[in-house]
């Protein structure tokens, strides 16, 4: 299999197509922008995000073919590899400097300038594409048949299946349209309540669900086994946890750290934010290593089989499917992002800090490259990668700067850049295997992932700014999980004040949960999120359940489930965007009768007359579920009923 004479890309070597043009760049640009914004809200919301690929390929050629009229694989195929970069970047961004908003304002210095969030951004996406381009012999080319890259191979089947692009940017669109005005309507209008909740006062715990497009999505493509993993992890938070934390901590009569005030008179929420968060990130943290260490035998291999190949080296090629960047630009751009990193004083990062960056950055980007092949992308312990770094960096600037605000700022810097290093060296990869398959011209690609890079980097800074002037991070509509696991972890090694007993229950949780063989990362990522949140997620989980056991035929099904990612994935990023849009609000001023702000005239359930007091009332939770209700409805009008339509019109 590793003998690649035989393979054939869909365009052929010698066959020169319209590929970087002025239309894939542009359009690639502006999904790379709307991509990231809608997958750092999701991020911030739920803690993880979804791929990008597929859905900026079928939306580049409902545009380009249909609209534009212009037939070319390789163009659109630049495209989601442009577009596909903003979700990478803005992963890698929100896992980790959501912290530094968070420290900033609990020192009551401000927050991180615009110029610091795009700059690490902006190098560990340059540093990501730069260290996987020597990579892609290896590992893309000599492997291909080996190493599937999924996200990468299925991309390519959507591309080569293009004639069917029009119907299905269609749904992508639906998607996106639907979930956007139903966003506005609940958290702009306001006309019913996005959280559905229930205290369990005596018994001590609560539940509830997110009546929210996004998470629907989340779960549908996330399927239903890792659906239920999470809810079944906000099961033993909130129906396990907090009953026994009420049980025995009752009877206090002085509140039990970190917690200022009774368990007695908690409530779920409470009783989450004063305990069951720290468990929640122990849990995480444990989970990451753990990824990590049953992942150092392949680490080990495929870091001696790089450098194998690179030490070989290879004669140049002049084909133009077999053109990457020169070595000399790669290593020059290496240098400059390195020198950059360590000079530029918007960034708190010292020359130990870029040296630290360099070679976990080069470790991270080749094990990352070679992971998302085997795994893909959402499977790629990209959090036990920052963890690691967050603990080794912690403990190199604790002893060399000490325990001070610069130090612990200077931590997060480098873990923010080795995870957008990590996150974009695998989105690289998938697009490279993609571009392999369909024939494209690497060095293009690898142009057109930095394009992606800089677009998003820009961007990044901005939407982390509006987001947390709107609401602030660590708080119920931004929790930013992965963040707060991030900042725990290095105020846990610089000043050694946490409740360690809390996190240390959260990391035996995780190691009883890989003792007995169920995926620990989704499962630990549950324990730590709201039930509300795991609840959603799960609905979506059920509702790609159903549709993998509808009996129907094989090609029926097919369809169903492949219109459902594209449905699934338009609601996201319509969330995402209108959530985007409502932030904006939140900070336009605006004097009114319910407030100061333009998102407070569009309150209806602020007014006081007897609509408002309906849509502030328990009885608009009903409204909620019928909501929530009518919006899978949909979802099923678009997936699974467009083809029992389309044949009874036969």
């Amino acid at each position: 299999m590793k003998d690649q004479n035989g393979f054939k890309p869909f365009i052929p070597a010698n066959q020169v197509v319209p590929e970087m043009t002025a239309v894939s760049i542009v359009l690639g640009i502006i999904l790379a922008v709307l991509f990231g914004a809608a997958n750092a809200y999701l991020g911030l919301r739920v803690g993880m995000t979804v791929s990008a690929s597929i859905p900026a390929a079928v939306i580049s050629m409902g545009v380009i073919r249909v609209i534009l009229k212009r037939d070319s694989i390789l163009e659109n195929n630049m495209v989601q590899t442009i577009g596909s970069a903003g979700e990478s970047v803005a992963a890698g961004a929100i896992f980790t400097l959501p912290a530094l908003f968070m420290w900033m304002s609990d020192w009551g210095v401000g927050a991180p300038s615009l110029v610091e969030i795009s700059l690490i951004a902006l190098c560990g996406g340059v540093l990501g594409v730069l260290f996987m381009i020597p990579l892609r012999q290896a590992l893309i080319v000599k492997e291909h048949g080996v190493l599937p890259y999924p996200e990468g191979t299925a991309c390519a089947e959507v591309l080569v299946a293009g004639e069917q692009g029009g119907s299905k940017a269609g749904v992508v669109f639906a998607g996106m349209g639907i979930a956007a005005a139903y966003k506005f309507i609940a958290d702009g209008l306001k006309l019913f309540p996005s959280d559905v909740d229930y205290d369990i006062k005596q018994y001590g715990g609560g539940a509830g669900i997110s009546v929210l497009p996004a998470l629907a999505g989340v779960g549908y493509i996330c399927g239903p086994k890792i659906s239920s993993y999470m809810f079944s992890g906000g099961i033993i938070s909130w129906l396990i946890l907090m009953p026994i934390i009420k049980l025995f901590g009752s009877g206090l009569t002085q509140p039990f750290a970190p917690a200022d005030q009774l368990i007695s008179e908690m409530s779920s929420s409470a009783m989450w934010g004063s305990y069951i968060r720290y468990i929640g990130a122990g849990a995480v943290a444990a989970a990451g290593i753990i990824s990590l260490i049953k992942s150092l035998p392949l680490i080990v291999r495929t870091f001696r089989d790089a450098m194998r190949d690179l030490r070989a080296g290879r004669q140049a090629s002049t084909l133009r499917t077999d053109q990457d960047l020169p070595m000399n630009v790669v290593l020059l751009g290496v240098l400059a992002a390195c020198v950059v990193i360590w000079l530029v004083p918007a960034v708190p990062v010292n020359l130990l800090g870029a040296l630290l960056i360099a070679v976990f950055g080069f470790l991270f980007a080749t094990v990352s490259s070679r992971l998302v092949g085997l795994v893909g992308s959402s499977n790629n312990p990209v959090s036990g990668m920052a963890i690691a770094t967050l603990l080794v960096s912690s403990l190199v600037l604790k002893s060399v700067s000490g325990t001070g605000h610069e130090s612990m700022m200077g931590v997060i810097a480098i873990g923010g850049v080795i995870c957008v290093i990590a996150a974009i060296a695998g989105d690289t990869s998938q697009d490279l295997k993609t571009g392999y398959i369909v024939g494209s011209t690497p060095k293009k690609q690898q142009i057109g992932e930095l394009i992606g890079v800089v677009a998003s980097a820009l961007a990044i800074g901005g939407v982390l700014y509006l987001l947390n002037k709107a609401w602030g991070y660590g708080t119920d509509e931004l929790p930013a999980p992965q963040a707060m696991i991030m900042k725990t972890v290095v105020e846990g090694v610089m000043n050694g004040n946490l409740p360690w007993n809390m996190i240390l229950s959260g990391a035996a949780i995780a190691v009883v949960i890989e003792i007995l063989g169920i995926p620990v990362m989704p499962v630990a990522v549950g324990l730590y999120l709201p039930l509300r949140t795991t609840s959603a997620i799960m609905v979506g989980g059920l509702v790609r359940h159903w549709f993998e056991k509808r009996k129907c035929s094989d090609e029926e099904r097919g369809e169903a489930v492949s219109r459902g990612i594209l449905y699934t994935s338009g609601m996201i990023a319509g969330e995402g965007l209108v959530g985007i849009l409502l932030a904006v609000f939140a900070i336009i001023p605006f004097a009114g009768p319910r407030g100061g702000f333009l998102a407070d005239f569009l309150n209806l359930s602020a007014m006081e007359n007897g609509l408002g007091a309906f849509l502030s009332g328990p009885s608009a939770k009903l409204v909620s579920l019928a909501a929530f209700a009518a919006l899978i409805l949909i979802m099923c009008k678009f997936t699974i009923w467009y083809r029992e339509d389309k044949n009874n019109k036969k």
